[in-house]
């Protein structure tokens, strides 16, 4: 039963919020009516989801999933709050399959793809001078990893995974182990 009970409150908070903070009031609501947690446990549960890497929505879930069932009870958790953004995104790509070929939807992506690409090449331009540039000087090991990586990329085919991993291996070296040498 206290499986149901995780998996239908978070699912409820999945639907009802938009990530971030805004989760917080839910997740309080559902805690304290289950009798789950305090407003003290949720104030150390948001604390320390906000210090992990991922979703806050997720982090809780995973979090009071394991206080109150353990492991199996932090997957319902976890798989109630995504629910909801599984089921909708599911709902799109139906529809999205069933109309891709009709006019309309042609005419919304013929604006949608540059508005999305504008979008990336923004995030790129703003992320690579923060990156790349430090004042009026070029990050020299930040910017031969990201042209190294990119020549693997496109010249010799490596996966993505692959030039991830190896561009994580290089900046702890350059800007890690190398500045501890030296």
């Amino acid at each position: 039963m206290i499986y149901l009970q995780l998996f239908v409150s978070f699912m409820k908070i999945g639907f009802t919020s938009f990530g971030g903070m805004s989760m917080v009031p839910l997740i309080l609501e559902e805690m304290s009516s289950h009798g789950w947690m305090t407003a003290e446990d949720l104030a150390n549960l948001v604390a320390i989801a906000e210090m992990t890497p991922g979703p806050l929505g997720i982090n809780c879930a995973t979090f009071t999933g394991m206080q109150t069932a353990g492991f199996p009870g932090s997957v319902v958790a976890v798989l109630g709050v995504l629910m909801p953004a599984f089921t909708l995104t599911m709902v799109i790509a139906i529809f999205f399959e069933k109309c891709k070929n009709s006019s309309v939807m042609r005419s919304i992506m013929y604006f949608v793809k540059p508005i999305c690409i504008a979008m990336i090449l923004g995030v790129i331009v703003t992320l690579g001078s923060e990156t790349y540039f430090s004042g009026r000087s070029v990050q020299i090991w930040s910017a031969g990893i990201a042209a190294l990586m990119l020549y693997l990329l496109i010249k010799r085919k490596w996966s993505v995974p692959a030039v991830i991993i190896s561009s994580a291996l290089l900046g702890m070296f350059f800007y890690g182990l190398l500045p501890l040498i030296i």
